[in-house]
């Protein structure tokens, strides 16, 4: 069992019946009153993400987690299999587990957030960016190029974004996994 005093950035701890992942924290000592700790909280298992503020000497239960690398290999109407490159075993995760999954596709390498008791899944991490290809994207109008113009394009994974209007279908573009932003086009 810790304390608030342990608190540190990528902490997993139980907290309101399910597993969060400290992604921010603040050690406050006012000049009046008790010490406490403000933390940022984001749910391994729904991605919600919620602010605490934790009192000094507060006790908190720490979940020992493991992170381990897996091949995604396909999706089906309920979730996403991925395999272990190690031993090749398989393992099965909800939908509701991975925060943009439209950005993924087969063959990609995922981290993968596993309980250490029980080796049960709670979330998974797609690479911050990946390459993509366009397999369709509006025509551009010629001449509107003097503005940061976009249109509309889909990924190869089905996935549609924004895109500049000299992206053509075919083009292999970098896309940011976090807000589905085009970042570059990738030769």
């Amino acid at each position: 069992m810790a304390t608030s005093g342990d608190i540190r950035k990528g902490l997993c701890i139980e907290f309101n019946n399910d597993i969060f992942k400290v992604i921010e924290f603040l050690h406050v000592k006012p000049g009046k009153g008790p010490a406490f700790v403000r933390t940022k909280l984001k749910s391994v298992t729904n991605g919600k993400v919620l602010e605490n503020t934790f009192s000094a000497g507060n006790k908190i239960e720490e979940v020992k987690v493991i992170t381990r690398k897996f091949q995604y290999l396909y999706d089906d109407e309920n979730g996403f299999h991925f395999m272990n490159n190690d031993d090749f075993s398989q393992i099965y995760i909800n939908k509701e587990m991975i925060e943009n999954a439209q950005f993924m596709k087969a063959g990609e390498e995922v981290t993968i957030i596993l309980k250490e008791a029980d080796e049960s899944p709670l979330s998974a991490e797609i690479p911050p960016t990946v390459y993509l290809e366009v397999t369709e994207a509006d025509p551009g109008v010629k001449g509107n190029t003097a503005t940061n113009a976009l249109k509309r394009a889909t990924l190869e994974t089905g996935a549609i974004i924004n895109v500049p209007l000299f992206i053509e279908a075919g083009d292999k573009i970098k896309v940011n996994t976090e807000d589905g932003s085009y970042l570059e086009r990738v030769k």
